[in-house]
């Protein structure tokens, strides 16, 4: 059986290179990130490839159905049993869409959603800090924390009632993170 973390945070909470980095550090874990595994797909040539790359092309958001599929099929492949995600989800309609799925399937059990909990300054400095891309600028930044913000509370409870929601507080060295999740996954397996 396949074990699942999922892992939110806010843009620049540093969740994508915690989960990296847990995965790096231990040969039993799997880490993907949504995006990745859409572009992935489209790599791939395969017909849900091609799928999403009609929408992504244009811009457009890849539909709730293929977003899902895309995740459970890299998670059933995956040669590990142990598998993070980040970044997911995004919002209510995928939380709810993962959850039907993982109900009818007894291969996979979702474990724990972890958040990484960081302020809206302290995540505002790291994004605007790290400057990656045109996307990197306070305008975005409002508008992508904005769009983690809105549904987040919807989300917590709904992970909180299943008894499922651990909060870790990302303001701290990356080092103190990784040693606290790290941790925290491996009492759950």
């Amino acid at each position: 059986m396949k074990k699942l973390f999922l892992i939110i945070g806010a843009p620049g909470s540093g969740k994508t290179t915690d989960a990296q980095k847990i995965a790096e550090e231990n040969n039993s874990i799997a880490h993907y990130s949504t995006g990745d595994l859409l572009r992935v797909e489209i790599a791939s040539g395969s017909e849900q490839g091609k799928l999403i790359e009609s929408f992504t092309s244009k811009g457009n958001l890849v539909p709730l159905d293929i977003v899902v599929k895309t995740i459970v099929n890299a998670i059933k492949n995956s040669p590990k049993d142990i598998i993070l995600i980040d970044g997911y989800p995004r919002s209510v309609e995928q939380m709810n869409e993962l959850d039907k799925v993982l109900q009818q399937d007894n291969n996979i059990k979702l474990i724990n959603v972890i958040e990484v909990q960081v302020s809206e300054e302290v995540a505002k400095d790291r994004v605007l800090g790290r400057a990656r891309g045109a996307d990197d600028n306070a305008e975005v930044f409002k508008n992508r924390m904005n769009v983690y913000l809105e549904p987040l509370e919807e989300i917590q409870k709904f992970y909180k009632e299943n008894g499922i929601l651990h909060v870790i507080n990302g303001e701290r060295t990356i080092e103190e993170i990784v040693s606290e999740m790290s941790s925290f996954i491996k009492s759950k397996i």
